[in-house]
């Protein structure tokens, strides 16, 4: 492998330099070890001969052999074609091309026998197959087409004449050149175990299976590795760092705890909420620094928790601090905080970008000589002048916005790390959290407070907004506010979006009554601020805005979310913006506007939003219809996905195993030198220095 890794792809016959370039810039291959593991995204089987008196035009791929009767030129410009009659005794197919019709003309003869690969159509009642691959018959056999490999490639390669079946050929020269067996990545025993087969014919039969059943079995191999060494850099990752920190331990919950819990608490904890908390009490009582992961829908009761557990913090002598990414959140989370305690003599300051001079300078003080005992904060409580003298806790809110690099800053501001827990709205599916969040333990709130009334979301077509207006204004007229959120600011050429300004133009007529305020992210933060503090006042009743406030407002009043063009949004997104209504006793609604033609998916989508308000079935939705790299989140994690065949969404089960084969090589080799696994600890090293970028998570 060693060899192939370090074998610049241009030295491949058949690359050269300038293939070379194309191949770097556009998919990341820079060796022969590169190429081996770019993969096919499907195979069609070639074993198969059609007569074409048997061709349909609902028919995905097709293979025929004959002869070229005659070729014509039809359509002049850009309309121009190049027609080729396509027989093989059994009837006539017309084989069609609108580009490099120069060179089939010259290239392809007529009376002799080819074999054409393509997918039919009808035109004018005629079958006919358009850019089919074609070759000569001799040149080709049943027995050795198979099943054939696809590749992705782009616009620009494509452009220079590199393709899918250019980068067939490339594979093809790479296995005919091995000249040793590729070693084995994976200890005997474990291959044995799970029957797994080896490296190098897993590798040869990803790229080319004789069958579907050893394409099947080879890519279970591959999965399977990927997946295992993964897991294996993430439990190794979290048990050294469980050696490494002693956490501070929080023996008690005393006076301020208890006096919260039975004076102050708004009302009665859900059993899941007491579970949560439980279950964090015994980690910052374990003398292990707790890393810790929360996960609840939106207005599950997360802050309320959090807050509980800062005072256990504070009832040890520890100061605490809860980061958030925006400033409104901020804002929000102090004032909630402040309502909560109440008149308990507990210190709780704001430190934002915004706050400066004097005030600053005074949070800083209280901060370094331990007056302030919660600090809640955006960014700027990483910086260097934040000193603790006793941070003991932090949370943060919303961690999919803050990266690694950011998160670990706070561990230095004590000489011991402190407790973390890191909290998200946004439910992530458990194949997806023992990859992203694999070193965190995982606290689950799944049930919402009592009297919360489940929101009531519809789907409306545009031509349906007269009655969906009529709506609006029952609501205002009751008391209660309105979001209307937009995907885009100002007018795309590209894309038929009612956009923002638009929209609220055309809602000043409609609703001259009332008062509407206007936010998105190319506003001054402060302007910003002011209208959004127009509408959390009731200043304004209709706010109309972009994703800005998917995260981080609270406005108990707002009854009504509508959400125009929600095609264009993403499962996950569409569930967050709902959750922006609903967090008061009255009902609250969520309306999808979309266009009336639609695609399968998105139909799936909008039909998936009106059935649930579970969050983290929605966020299994969401994983099957996208895949893991596009949901949010994914790349400030700390682990790259870099997956080349394992997919999140649809291999749940390999997943599982291996973790458990990792968990159990970890267990059962603790000092990493028993010789039945120096494979391992050799292999896994090596993927971490020269080929997967696996950041540490916390």
């Amino acid at each position: 492998m060693l060899e192939l890794e370090c074998q610049d792809i241009k030295f491949l016959p058949g690359v050269g330099p300038q293939r070379a370039r194309l191949l770097n810039d556009e998919l990341n291959i820079y060796t022969l070890n590169d190429l081996l593991y770019y993969f096919p995204y499907k195979h069609i089987d070639r074993s198969r001969l059609y007569a074409i008196k048997e061709l349909t035009a609902d028919m995905p791929y097709v293979q025929i052999k004959g002869q070229i009767l005659s070729f014509e030129t039809e359509g002049e410009g850009r309309k121009r074609r190049l027609v080729a009659h396509f027989t093989d005794g059994s009837g006539v197919v017309d084989l069609v091309w609108f580009q490099g019709i120069k060179y089939i003309a010259s290239h392809y003869k007529v009376h002799q026998e080819y074999i054409v690969f393509g997918r039919p159509s009808a035109f004018n009642g005629r079958i006919n197959i358009s850019h089919p691959d074609i070759e000569p018959a001799e040149q080709l056999t049943l027995s050795s087409m198979r099943m054939q490999p696809y590749y992705n490639t782009t616009e620009k390669m494509k452009r220079s004449g590199i393709n899918s079946r250019t980068i067939e050929h490339f594979t093809s020269t790479l296995f005919q050149k091995f000249e040793t067996p590729i070693p084995e990545t994976l200890p005997q025993w474990l291959v044995d175990e799970l029957h797994l087969i080896p490296l190098g014919h897993a590798l040869r039969q990803a790229h080319y299976p004789a069958t579907a059943d050893e394409l099947r079995r080879a890519q279970l191999r591959l999965k399977f590795e990927e997946l295992f060494y993964v897991q294996l850099n993430i439990l190794r990752y979290t048990r050294d760092r469980i050696r490494r920190y002693r956490g501070f331990v929080f023996s008690r919950v005393g006076n301020y705890f208890h006096q919260f819990y039975s004076d102050y608490l708004p009302f009665a904890l859900t059993n899941a909420q007491k579970r949560v908390i439980k279950e964090i009490r015994t980690d910052m009582g374990s003398g292990r620094q707790m890393n810790r992961l929360l996960q609840g829908d939106v207005g599950s009761g997360k802050t309320l928790v959090a807050l509980m557990c800062m005072l256990i913090a504070l009832d040890n002598g520890f100061q605490a601090c809860i980061m958030v990414p925006t400033e409104i959140l901020a804002e929000q989370h102090l004032e909630t905080f402040r309502n909560f305690l109440g008149d308990m003599p507990i210190a709780v300051e704001l430190l934002k970008g915004s706050v400066k001079g004097k005030r600053r300078q005074a949070v800083l003080d209280g901060v370094r000589d331990g007056s302030v005992q919660i600090l809640v904060g955006t960014h700027a409580v990483l910086e260097d002048p934040v000193v603790f003298q006793n941070l003991g806790m932090v949370v943060i809110d919303e961690q999919h916005r803050f990266g690694v690099a950011q998160r670990a800053r706070l561990w230095a501001k004590n000489v011991w790390p402190p407790h973390v827990l890191v909290m998200t709205a946004t439910p992530i599916p458990r194949t997806l959290a023992m990859t992203l969040y694999g070193d965190l333990e995982v606290s689950v709130i799944d049930e919402l407070p009592p009297g919360r009334k489940p929101i009531q979301t519809t789907h409306r077509f545009e031509n349906q907004r007269e009655s969906l207006y009529q709506g609006v204004r029952r609501e205002i007229q009751r008391g209660r506010q309105v979001y209307v959120v937009y995907p885009l600011i100002q007018e795309s050429e590209k894309l038929d979006i009612k956009n923002l300004e638009e929209g609220y133009e055309h809602l000043r007529q409609v609703f001259p009554e009332y008062r509407i305020s206007k936010v998105h992210g190319k506003m001054k933060a402060q302007e910003k601020d002011e209208e959004m503090q127009r509408f959390i006042s009731g200043e304004t009743q209709i706010l109309v805005a972009t994703t800005v406030i998917e995260v981080g407002v609270n406005v108990p009043n707002a009854s009504v979310m509508i959400i125009e063009n929600a095609e264009r949004f993403g499962l996950a997104q569409l569930h967050q913006l709902r959750g922006r209504v609903g967090r008061g006793a009255e009902q609250s609604y969520c309306i999808l506007v979309t266009k009336y033609e639609l695609s399968k998916d998105t139909r799936q989508r909008m039909q998936i939003m009106t059935e649930t308000n579970d969050g983290f079935e929605i966020a299994e939705e969401d994983l099957k219809l996208r895949g893991p790299g596009d949901l949010e989140g994914t790349q400030q994690s700390g682990i790259a996905f870099d997956l080349k065949l394992a997919n999140l969404a649809r291999d749940g089960q390999i997943l599982e195993l291996a973790r458990q084969k990792a968990q159990w090589i970890l267990d059962n080799d603790p000092h990493e030198n028993h010789p039945e696994n120096r494979m391992v600890w050799e292999r896994l090293e090596h993927l971490r220095k020269n080929q997967v970028n696996w950041s540490a998570i916390s």
